[in-house]
């Protein structure tokens, strides 16, 4: 039987899904709070959110912002073929959100290219009109893909310096590709940067960040702003990446670049500051991080490998003159990759068979007194997930959020208590430190079942808010202790917009004050598991382990690289479960939680 002949047996069947638990004393708000909805119910993909990024200004720090890949703006599944649910090409989804509390966020509505209103059952068809995603890309021949990155730093005063008390600017690094039709830079994808200095009331154009040729795509970008005044290179801002040879199809080059801009935002340099080789040997490289310290030295993160053991590792690069020259790279953290290969994507998922992807990404924050950088320890954090991934088969200790920091400007590192709960599977796990240097805080991703070859039974998982006192003196981190703990929800209740896996992205976020932290997660409360996906995902590994299909790519979808409908070859006789919105009407609701917590 396919699995479209099982939408009919399967209707008013009892949805499998995990019973909302309540989450801990603590509350937490939704992010995304935007979403269109048709009647009373939000639709898919309007309801898919994944990759949140947070800022929040250390002049003022009620003043917070966050980011996320946003489908608000894209087509329904509706709309047109039922069976499809693709992304409508030409419109952004990169979504920006505004907040005073860290738990009430707002999602400013402007003007750009849309299909937020393409509900169905008529065939979409896109066009200027309101959208909840940066602006100005339509207007200049891109679109906005996400891949979201946010800071704020100082603004320029009238004698051209920068100065906390002329303002604050926030920066919005974002993936872009060429709008249909016209051709704004060369390749694939690029690194673009937006910013306002007025809560996002107007924005600027976005500008190409990333150095670009035929065969570039440009991916994985973080920013940051040298941010304590202090520093000899305040106001400098960052944006670290990777930059896939080939169009991001792998056999070329991924070199980790920086790009630095000393006016603003307005003009960038690039700078490679890793090998580019991608071989047996020497193995690829991907998520970056940058920072700095009270005195100006600029960090930068990237996961890689050791040539020597062909182990993970991540590595580190410093500058002492503004982001111009590095020093040679050093090993600061060896990691187990978590997750395991999965023939539904092609890549390894945290969860099981057609689940969210995964990743071993550094996230990294420093202590660096900003804005002032007067009380800075400069110590340095970084966290990753160490595996390895148990599963149904093969059942072992759960993966780790382990931390090293660094209290000599990074020329060694000790380990911290693991960060995580014992009895939680962390995923994405990020990590921030108060700029005084007195707290840490990691947010993630909690699993609670091992790796599944079935997508029968359901995989609960929540997001986790931990924090853990840092002695000022010897920047000893203690044990880690629970903020907050979210609402469980079924991580299966996520989706590809090919639908023939989850997805929840590649991170979480945090960013610390003196007096908490504001943290942002993937979250799947109100996604609700459908049966027929399940049997539909079950029967596409099935398929591709029989040489029937080839596994979706989200990355290069969300790129509009390759906008088919990868869900049209996905099973051997060619048909797909839909409509998915009246079968299982909460189907694809991945959300953005966050909150900010006191230590």
């Amino acid at each position: 039987m396919n699995v479209r002949s099982l939408l009919a047996a399967l209707t008013g069947a009892v949805l499998l899904a995990v019973p909302a638990t309540a989450g801990a004393a603590t509350p937490d708000g939704l992010v995304t709070s935007g979403v269109p909805t048709q009647g009373v119910t939000p639709i898919f993909s309007h309801t898919k959110q994944n990759e949140p990024a947070v800022a929040v200004d250390p002049a003022d720090p009620s003043r917070k912002a966050a980011g996320s890949n946003d489908e608000i703006d894209d087509e329904a599944c509706a709309a047109g073929d039922p069976e499809t649910c693709p992304f409508t090409p030409g419109v952004g989804v990169s979504g920006v959100y505004f907040s005073r509390d860290g738990f009430s966020w707002t999602q400013p509505v402007y003007q750009g290219f849309t299909a937020r209103d393409c509900n169905g059952p008529a065939a979409c068809t896109p066009h200027p009109g309101p959208i909840g995603t940066l602006p100005n890309f339509y207007a200049n021949g891109l679109t906005s893909d996400g891949d979201p990155a946010l800071v704020y730093g100082p603004r320029r005063s009238a004698n051209g310096r920068f100065s906390w008390s002329a303002g604050s600017r926030l920066y919005y690094a974002s993936l872009a590709s060429n709008f249909p039709g016209r051709q704004a830079f060369q390749g694939a994808e690029a690194i673009t940067s937006s910013y306002t200095d007025n809560d996002g009331a107007t924005w600027s154009n976005p500008v190409i960040v990333s150095r670009q040729s035929s065969a570039t795509f440009s991916d994985k970008e973080q920013i940051w702003a040298d941010n304590a005044s202090s520093s000899p290179n305040f106001g400098n801002v960052y944006i670290c990446n990777v930059s896939f040879r080939g169009n991001g199809r792998g056999g070329g080059g991924e070199p980790v670049m920086l790009h630095r801009s000393t006016d603003g935002g307005l003009s960038w340099r690039t700078t490679q500051i890793s090998e580019a080789t991608n071989n047996s040997q020497t193995g690829g490289r991907q998520g970056c991080a940058v920072r700095t310290d009270s005195r100006g030295t600029t960090y930068v993160y990237w996961v890689g490998t050791d040539i020597g053991t062909g182990g993970t590792v991540f590595f580190q690069r410093r500058s002492t003159n503004g982001g111009q020259t590095f020093d040679q790279k050093r090993i600061v953290a060896r990691l187990t990759d978590a997750g395991l290969p999965d023939p539904a994507t092609g890549r390894l998922s945290f969860d099981g068979v057609a689940g969210a992807r995964t990743s071993t990404f550094p996230s990294v924050d420093i202590a660096n007194g900003a804005p002032t950088g007067g009380d800075a320890t400069n110590e340095i954090v970084i966290t990753g997930t160490d595996g390895p991934t148990p599963s149904d088969t093969q059942p072992g200790p759960n993966e780790r959020a382990i931390v090293r920091y660094s209290t000599d400007g990074g020329n060694s590192f000790r380990d911290a208590p693991v960060a995580s709960a014992g009895g939680d599977r962390p995923d994405f796990p990020a990590i921030a430190i108060s700029p005084d240097g007195r707290q840490a805080y990691v947010t993630y991703d909690a699993f609670h079942e091992p790796w599944q070859h079935t997508t029968a039974n359901p995989r609960p998982m929540e997001g986790v808010v931990r924090a853990a006192r840092v002695d000022p003196v010897t920047g000893a981190i203690g044990a880690w202790s629970e903020l907050h703990r979210g609402v469980t929800g079924d991580a299966r209740g996520s989706s590809q917009n090919g639908l023939t896996a989850e997805f929840l992205g590649d991170y979480n976020y945090a960013f610390a004050t003196r007096s908490g932290v504001t943290a942002v997660w993937n979250d799947v409360r109100n996604a609700q598991d459908c049966p027929p996906i399940d049997v539909y995902r079950q029967k596409t590994v099935q398929d591709i382990q029989g040489g029937a299909a080839t596994a979706d790519d989200e990355d290069v979808a969300e790129a509009r690289a390759d906008t088919a409908d990868a869900e049209a070859a996905a099973t051997s006789d060619g048909t797909t479960p839909g409509p998915v919105n009246q079968e299982c009407p909460g189907f694809g609701n991945s959300d953005i939680y966050g909150g900010t917590y006191a230590p």
